[in-house]
Formats: C-alpha cells, sequence, structure tokens
C-alpha cells in the first residue's frame, strides 16, 4: 500500500491544523474476490410501522405515507423466527468463502464491522470467528465506524494483504433493527412530543435488517479477482454529536448532518483529484440513506444519477452492511461487467466519509 500525502503539512499553520484529519491509499496487489449477503426473512413496510404510529401521527398532525414520500423507504426487512444478526453474520462469511474459493484456515484476518452488538465486550467478532471456524491464527477485530464500517475495513484488510502481514481478509457485518425501532415506536407514541421530538427520531425508523460479508485477496494470486486501486477518508469531527444511536435509539439532527456531510464529500472528492479521477465511473454504490441524501451526494460530486444504484426502497438503511448489499445487488442482476470501474462511498455520522475504487 502505498501512503499519499496530499501537501507538506506545518505543525504550526493554523490553517492546516483546522483541515478535517486525512489518509489517500493506492493498494498494489489487492482484489475483492467475493462479496455475499444474507437478507432477513421479514418484510416490515412503511405503512405498517406508520400504523403502529396513528395515534402519534394524528397527534403531530403529520401526514400518513411519510416515511415513503420523505425517504422514499417503501419497506425494510426484520429478522424472523429463529433468525439473528450474528448467525446471519456468519451465513454470508461462509458463503462469501465458497464464492472465493478459500477455506477458513486460508482467513488470515476476519473484521466485523456491525454497528449492532448486544454487549461491550467482548467483541462480536469474537463470536463469529468462532462459529466461522476460523483458526486461532486468523487475527479478528471489531472497527465501528457508524456507516463506514465496511468500506474502512476494507481498506484495512487491503493495506495488511499488501504489505504481506496475511493472505485473505473476511469482513463481515449484521445489523439488526429490531429493537431500536420498537423502543422508537413506544416512546413516539407516549404523550409529551412534538414535531421536533418525532422528526429527531425519524431516520430510526427507516433502519433495516440485513447481513453480508466480502473476502480479500493478492491479486496475483486471484488474476480474475476485482482490483482495488485506492481511496480516500476525511473527517469533520466537529459534528460529532449530530446523530447520536444506541439500542435506545437514534437521535439525529439531520439538516445539519446533511449539510455537514455533503461540505465534507465535497472536500473530500476535490482533494483525491490529484490522485484518482473519478469523474465518469461506471457504478456509484453509496452507503443507502434515503432519496434526500442519495440526490444530495449526486449533486454534490456531480455525477449521473443514472449510475447510482440503490436499495434503500426495499432494505431500508442497513447501516455499513448497506454498500455491500447494493454492490451484491447490481452484481446479481448483471449490472456490474468485468472492466467496469466502480466507486463505493458514503458518510458516516461523526462525521466521517470514505470513498473507495475498484476495477471489475
Amino acid at each position: 500500500m502505498t501512503i499519499l500525502a496530499d501537501r507538506p503539512v506545518d505543525p504550526t499553520s493554523e490553517a492546516e491544523t483546522a483541515r478535517p484529519g486525512n489518509a489517500t491509499a493506492k493498494h498494489r496487489n489487492v482484489s475483492l474476490l467475493s462479496v455475499a449477503t444474507t437478507t432477513a426473512d421479514r418484510v416490515t413496510t412503511s405503512a405498517d410501522i406508520e400504523e403502529r404510529l396513528r395515534g402519534a401521527l394524528r397527534r403531530l398532525r403529520l401526514p400518513s405515507g411519510l416515511l415513503e414520500r420523505v425517504a422514499g423507504v417503501k419497506e425494510r426487512r426484520n429478522w424472523g423466527e429463529g433468525q439473528t444478526f450474528h448467525e446471519a453474520a456468519i451465513d454470508a462469511g461462509r458463503r462469501a468463502m465458497a464464492e472465493a474459493g478459500v477455506q477458513p484456515h486460508d482467513i488470515g484476518l476476519l473484521i466485523n464491522t456491525s454497528v449492532t452488538r448486544p454487549h461491550l465486550e467482548p467483541s462480536v467478532a469474537v463470536r463469529l470467528h468462532h462459529g466461522l471456524g476460523l483458526p486461532s491464527s486468523a487475527i479478528n477485530f471489531d472497527i465501528a465506524n457508524a456507516c463506514l464500517g465496511f468500506v474502512n475495513a476494507m481498506s484495512v484488510a487491503a493495506g495488511m494483504i499488501d504489505s504481506g502481514q496475511i493472505e485473505y481478509a473476511l469482513i463481515v457485518d449484521g445489523e439488526d433493527a429490531d429493537q431500536v425501532q420498537l423502543n422508537t415506536i413506544a416512546r413516539l407514541n407516549q404523550g409529551g412530543r412534538n414535531r421536533k421530538d418525532f422528526m429527531s427520531e425519524f431516520a430510526s425508523l427507516t433502519l433495516g435488517s440485513g447481513a453480508a460479508a466480502a473476502v480479500l485477496g493478492r491479486t496475483d494470486a486471484h488474476p480474475t479477482g476485482h482490483r482495488l486501486i485506492g481511496g480516500v477518508t476525511r473527517a469533520a469531527t466537529q459534528w460529532y454529536d449530530l446523530c447520536v444511536g444506541s439500542p435506545d435509539g437514534m437521535f439525529t439532527d439531520a439538516k445539519m448532518l446533511l449539510k455537514g456531510g455533503m461540505e465534507l464529500v465535497v472536500e473530500a472528492w476535490n482533494e483525491a483529484k490529484a490522485h484518482f479521477d473519478w469523474s465518469d465511473m461506471d457504478r456509484y454504490v453509496l452507503h443507502q440513506v434515503s432519496d434526500v441524501h442519495t440526490n444530495a451526494f449526486v449533486n454534490a460530486i456531480g455525477v449521473p444519477r443514472s449510475k447510482v444504484p440503490t436499495t434503500y426502497e426495499r432494505y431500508g438503511n442497513v447501516g455499513p452492511a448497506s454498500i455491500p448489499i447494493t454492490l451484491a445487488d447490481e452484481v446479481a442482476k448483471g449490472s456490474i461487467r468485468t472492466g467496469d470501474r466502480v466507486f463505493l462511498g458514503g458518510v458516516g455520522s461523526g462525521i466521517n466519509t470514505a470513498m473507495l475504487e475498484l476495477h471489475w
């Protein structure tokens, strides 16, 4: 992996020290070998959720159809009877390894990127490591960075492959939106809530459950793989408190989060031009939030909307799993073909942005 400095930094310069943190890298010998998903069985429509919120909507004089009209989310998935997010992540991991043609004993690194976690410690990764039957030599840990975890993990794993530390990396993510939505609906149905309170929790109602996994390996050992070219990350952590979530609920200043996120996207996109040409990619696979966020991202970077596939209409916002789910969906439809250039990108609470280029 080659780390690229944007320009020399004078530590005494106030302008430089005030800039968001940055990292720009190009990868030499890393490919995406597979991406697999596990879909939750139960479909929950936005109409279902609004029916459960009928009293609150009437009391606050909010119209029906709000979730679909404002966010574009028609339905999302929730785990069915006997399904759990970690078992789904293990299932996705197994299928990703099978698709890549690698065995559990080949894996040198497991990174779990789930936002969902039933406890603070140990990591979710240890349960997945055991469930997947990985060897004791396989490094395993969590990367928690809101909705950017999966893309961040791809970059970290790529760096370790480039360095020769590992041969193969398995990245997994499983999300469970059930509890946060149940808590949110119960709270909004209580008295004493106003429209501002409702809208601060609106994003919780767009969340969905699902799981995804990907295997990365050396390009020279897998010439038919999909090369990781490189990418950038940027941070605007002065906005650390605009979207704060827990199992109890997710509370968001949507207007400021969108504004701060798009400012950071434009900065990162412009700074990346010195190292990457992303103006004419074949597909732009973005983190799936809503109509509003997708249109804002497209307008911010100035790319054709027709090249931006979306899955939030069917799956909602599945956190870090959203990008691999959408990528896998495009592959399954045959919308991504050999030779295509694919951009992965998004904005996560914090605020952070990450962008990564793949050659299919």
